[in-house]
């Protein structure tokens, strides 16, 4: 069996608040206090084929692209975003053997990840953190491997590991990779033990693995010696893809539960949903998740259409969804009060608190913010600097019209740094005076058309100053900081650009619930980003933001994912007002 979409696969699971459900928001609370690994809900998505939507098809799996896996995976962590370790860490490693593998080592992977088990990655060491070129697990010459790798996903039950293990003396180019099966390592040269307890998703399966003169088979080496850093770089781009997909999941669930709340509760006269204040903080929670939404699903997208941008597109949306994630969370927590910090009781008390500690693991999982911000900041002046190369209209048709068949995804266009303008941006005046254009001309947005296209002129004015900002960034005298400012700038403005390219691919349907060709959601996304860009308080935007919570509020009321083509849900049951 494999589910086909994220409708038949919420059928599948049922109605998560149904506190019997064992795939549903009690559950998943009674495991997080337990510090359980979640292996029925796995064995249950297993079954279903879950597993398998990752998998290139010439493996036996069933990926077609990245948005509908993006879509599946959100679905299924916003029950329990411990779902994602538990069946999807194995694809850094897949995807490493895809750009480098031997024929048998993509066979020995496809066997064992078909079968529903695990190949695990070790790149990471406890002493270096995030500090790669330092890392001292070594194999030597004669094939012998020594060390400890941490932070292992699956590493207690993998199967089968890639280690990236130092072979040189100095640079990116001294450390090669390996394929282990672990199911006939000798007693003595390998120990599997718990990592360091984290303190959201609790129960997850990392581990520290010992290497103690472990001999590495003939035929276990990935690649030429020296590509295995190369390798591992380029994969977790695809990597920030999924775990973006579990942050969107953690951000359903929390904001729903504030709406459910401030649907009911009432101060005076009034539900909390229609006072100023609550009000006020749900549109800007409201506006963040669609922020998040259009930036992963997009980048979702753009990897099959310019993987070749990747190196800076993945790390930026990365940031952007992380980000987005923990401060929606928190607006939602501000909203819900005592009940934000209550272990149980009702109205998803404890989940909530799941959701507070999970989304601060989603946020730094494959890398911290400022290791994140770090690994593109060095590449944003070339796409800012270059000129407004012209950006292929097809691809970006392609791109951003949702209804839009897209091309094979193809990891060996992957690159470790990118090259040329950014195609996003360096079409956007283009898209900007079209937007623009549009909302003149169209009477039925006359209420929101003026604010929207005032926002429309201000990010391309902004985007228009990437290029000073980031070489003043890169001149004498210059704040050390500078440069990763730039970067983190450049990422809110990549994601705004990104809704206005998805805004006018897609005048003619329905997006995030609303009529075809409404601004509201444009004006609240482009609103939350541009002030996150500018480093100030999106309350600041007032009621720019207004309409992404009533479109979040008829999503929730119909009973649909918070996205852009929203997915239909398992019955939620809540006390109506």
């Amino acid at each position: 069996m494999s589910v086909r979409d994220a409708e038949e696969l919420e059928a599948l699971l049922g109605d998560p608040a149904d506190d019997a459900n064992p795939y549903g928001f009690a559950a998943a609370v009674g495991r997080d206090e337990r510090d359980a690994f979640p292996a029925e809900f796995c064995a249950e998505l297993a079954r279903a084929g879950f597993h398998l939507n990752y998998l290139p098809k010439e493996w036996g799996g069933t990926f077609e692209a990245f948005d509908r896996s993006l879509t599946l995976v959100r679905s299924a962590a916003r029950r329990d975003v411990n779902i994602m370790p538990g069946t999807m860490f194995s694809i850094i490693a897949a995807t490493c053997l895809q750009l480098h593998g031997s024929v048998e080592q993509q066979q020995l992977a496809a066997e064992v990840l078909r079968g529903g088990g695990a190949v695990g990655f070790a790149l990471t060491e406890s002493a270096h953190g995030s500090d790669l070129l330092a890392n001292e697990v070594a194999l030597s010459a004669d094939g012998v491997l020594d060390g400890e790798k941490w932070m292992v996903g699956l590493g207690l039950r993998c199967e089968a590991v890639y280690v990236v293990a130092r072979t040189g003396a100095r640079g990116p180019g001294a450390f090669s990779a390996v394929l282990l099966d672990l199911r006939d390592v000798p007693a003595g040269q390998l120990e599997r033990l718990p990592a360091a307890a984290t303190n959201g998703m609790r129960g997850i399966d990392l581990a520290r693995l010992r290497f103690t003169g472990l001999r590495v088979a003939d035929g276990a080496r990935v690649g030429r010696e020296g590509e295995g850093l190369e390798a591992a770089v380029k994969a977790q781009q695809a990597v920030r893809l999924m775990s973006m997909a579990g942050s969107l999941g953690i951000a359903d669930s929390a904001v729903r539960i504030a709406l459910d709340f401030a649907a009911v509760r009432k101060v005076g006269r009034a539900v909390l949903a229609s006072s100023p204040w609550p009000r006020r903080e749900l549109s800007v929670a409201a506006a963040a998740l669609l922020a998040a939404d259009v930036s992963a699903l997009t980048a979702a997208r753009g990897v099959h259409v310019v993987p070749e941008a990747f190196s800076v597109w993945a790390p930026a949306a990365k940031h952007v969804v992380a980000e987005s994630c923990e401060e929606l969370v928190r607006r939602a927590g501000a909203v819900l009060a005592t009940r934000s910090v209550l272990r149980e009781g009702e109205g998803g008390a404890g989940l909530f608190q799941k959701l507070q500690r999970d989304t601060a693991v989603v946020r730094v999982i494959d890398a911290s913010t400022l290791a994140n911000l770090k690994s593109y900041a060095g590449q944003v002046p070339t796409l800012t600097e270059g000129g407004a190369a012209a950006a292929d209209p097809g691809a970006l048709s392609a791109l951003f019209a949702l209804d839009a068949a897209l091309p094979a995804y193809e990891p060996g266009r992957l690159d470790m740094f990118a090259r040329g303008a950014d195609p996003v941006l360096a079409a956007l005046p283009e898209a900007a005076a079209e937007v623009s254009a549009a909302l003149a001309a169209d009477a039925s947005a006359a209420p929101v058309a003026a604010p929207v296209a005032a926002l429309v002129e201000e990010l391309a004015t902004a985007v228009a100053g990437l290029g000073g900002l980031t070489r003043a960034a890169r001149g004498p005298g210059a704040d050390p900081n500078a440069l990763v400012d730039a970067a983190e700038r450049y990422a809110w403005l990549h994601a705004a650009g990104c809704a206005v390219h998805l805004w006018r691919a897609n005048r003619d349907r329905s997006l995030y619930g609303t009529e075809p060709g409404s601004a509201g959601w444009l004006g609240a996304v482009l609103g939350y980003l541009l002030a996150r860009a500018d480093g100030t308080d999106p309350r600041r935007r007032g009621a720019v933001l207004e309409p992404a919570l009533d479109a979040a509020l008829a999503l929730r009321e119909s009973g649909l994912l918070f996205t852009a083509l929203p997915v239909r849900l398992a019955t939620n049951r809540r006390e109506e007002s």
